[in-house]
């Protein structure tokens, strides 16, 4: 798989790379991916199901989502016989959800042979930024 291409709308390609990327928590918080590139990933959590005790989504949710969709995007980017591990995140949350669909849409600042940053900005049903998170992931070679 090259870098241009996109796996939208290919559910069985989203299935193969997401299914490294994702795992119980994900299934359990309700997440689905709708696209999946190494440029570009897009995805979703409910907030219900996801808040705090006080009715916000929880902070650590934005992440998980923002995280999820850097490591996949990075994982395409890696290709066959290699993988993608975070390495640093950091979160800035300007905004709080409290009901509806957060969307994550994550776009590459940097694909390396070695090194991938992305920029995942998660906003509200208003399209209102929430949160924005940067990861770097370190590629490594399955052994």
């Amino acid at each position: 798989m090259t870098d241009e291409q996109t796996l939208t709308g290919s559910a069985e390609g989203i299935a193969k790379y997401a299914e490294r990327g994702m795992g119980e928590l994900a299934d359990k918080m309700g997440m689905v991916i709708t696209e999946l590139s190494a440029e570009r990933a897009v995805g979703t959590i409910p907030v219900e199901g996801n808040r705090q005790p006080v009715g916000l989504l929880h902070g650590g949710a934005f992440v998980v989502l923002a995280e999820s969709l850097g490591s996949m995007a990075a994982t395409v980017h890696a290709g066959e016989g290699r993988y993608a591990v975070g390495i640093e995140l950091n979160a800035s949350h300007t905004r709080s959800a409290t009901s509806g669909v957060v969307t994550g849409v994550c776009t590459a600042i940097h694909l390396g042979n070695t090194l991938t940053t992305h920029e995942i900005v998660l906003t509200d049903d208003q399209g209102r930024r929430c949160s924005t998170v940067r990861i770097t992931n370190l590629i490594r070679d399955v052994r």
